[in-house]
């Protein structure tokens, strides 16, 4: 197979767990035979500081040029820390999922079992724990209007949905759910929200094309405290824009780490996988990075190609890397690798499962 990938390496730590990614997607294409073209393009503060824009027309013509594109972080103190900057970093990636028309935003969550420590919840919480955040991207009040009014005093930020941008989203949920428990759970907050009852009333209408699919309704603030009560409860969870943004960043704790999870943008033509995490401009440059969430977001971008083995293949990696203690700081403080070590690990672990060889390298040195 062969396929192109445009990459955007964006700001902070950004270039450092792409790059992982890349020797990680290299590795499987020498494994199985494939062919990935990369072609770099340029996006957030990296951008502005280039070009004095956020997403350049360069990037634009990559990415639908493009198969696929991976994508790292974008942010950097700079804009972070001043109000009024009128040109910042998320302008670039919010116009980037508008112009690509990345409708759906995919974030898995789950646990592993040498990392429970590391969660906020007690371990008997944690099992079982396997869902899905299905969000909306590219509607909602985001992207509706936006005002200020002459003498500061008040604002307002409108929130839009139309029934195309519900259903869209609705049947890519159905079609997910049906691959998995066959259960969905809408977030919604239709006792105040005009637009959480049309989201309601789309649901409920598209369910009765997925009959073999059980859907149960449930309030966001409600839906808050059950994701830590107990969230083993949830598979396939589909909500709009903002809500999908706070609850998934809420559930992505369960797992112990910002830096395990990945994430995918889809939309009718392509597709965008990042990790959940920010550009961490702290660590930048210090090859202390967590990679694994970018790493995860490439096994999500095989998938995308139809590559289940090889997707998998990445994820066993992942998991043996955790389960024998080769992890980034954020981790283990005391006892960890470099992310240039783990983006090695992970590799040697694809490659040698193709020769049995039994022994993995980290730097010239061997593990038994």
């Amino acid at each position: 197979m062969e396929k192109k990938i445009a990459v955007i390496l964006g700001d902070g730590i950004g270039p450092e767990v792409t790059r992982q990614s890349i020797k990680v997607l290299n590795t499987i294409a020498k494994r199985f035979g494939h062919v990935f073209q990369y072609t770099e393009a340029i996006m957030g503060a990296d951008a502005i500081d280039k070009t004095g824009n956020p997403l350049p027309d360069e990037t634009i013509a990559v990415c639908l040029a493009s198969d696929a594109i991976l994508f790292g972080a974008i942010g950097h103190p700079k804009y972070d820390n001043d109000p009024t900057a009128k040109v910042r970093p998320e302008q670039g990636l919010l116009k980037l999922r508008k112009e690509l028309q990345l409708f759906a935003n995919i974030r898995p969550i789950n646990t592993y079992a040498a990392l429970q420590h590391l969660s906020p919840l007690k371990a008997k919480q944690l099992a079982g724990v396997d869902f899905i955040v299905f969000r909306e991207l590219t509607g909602g009040i985001y992207f509706g209007k936006k005002q200020l009014s002459e003498d500061g005093a008040s604002a307002v930020d409108e929130c839009t949905y139309t029934r195309v941008e519900i259903e869209r989203v609705t049947h890519l949920a159905f079609q997910y759910a049906q691959k998995r428990k066959n259960k969905l759970t809408l977030v919604d907050k239709a006792n105040v929200l005009e637009t959480s009852r049309l989201w309601r009333k789309v649901v409920q209408e598209t369910a009765a094309q997925y009959s073999d699919v059980a859907v149960d309704y449930m309030f966001v603030d409600n839906a808050a405290m059950q994701i830590i009560l107990n969230p083993s409860q949830f598979d396939v969870v589909l909500t709009e824009n903002m809500f999908g943004d706070i609850i998934s960043d809420e559930a992505s704790v369960l797992s112990g780490s910002l830096g395990l999870l990945p994430s995918a943008s889809v939309g009718n033509k392509t597709a965008l996988f990042e990790p959940i995490h920010g550009s961490y401009p702290q660590a930048a440059g210090k090859d202390i990075a967590n990679p694994l969430g970018s790493i995860l977001s490439a096994a999500m971008l095989l998938d995308h190609f139809q590559l289940t083995e090889e997707a998998e293949a990445v994820r066993k990696a992942v998991e043996w890397t955790l389960a024998n203690g080769f992890v980034s700081k954020d981790i283990d403080p005391v006892n960890n690798y470099s992310t240039t070590a783990i983006g090695d690990l992970v590799s040697d672990h694809i490659e040698r499962h193709s020769r049995h060889n039994h022994h993995a390298s980290v730097n010239q040195s061997t593990i038994i």
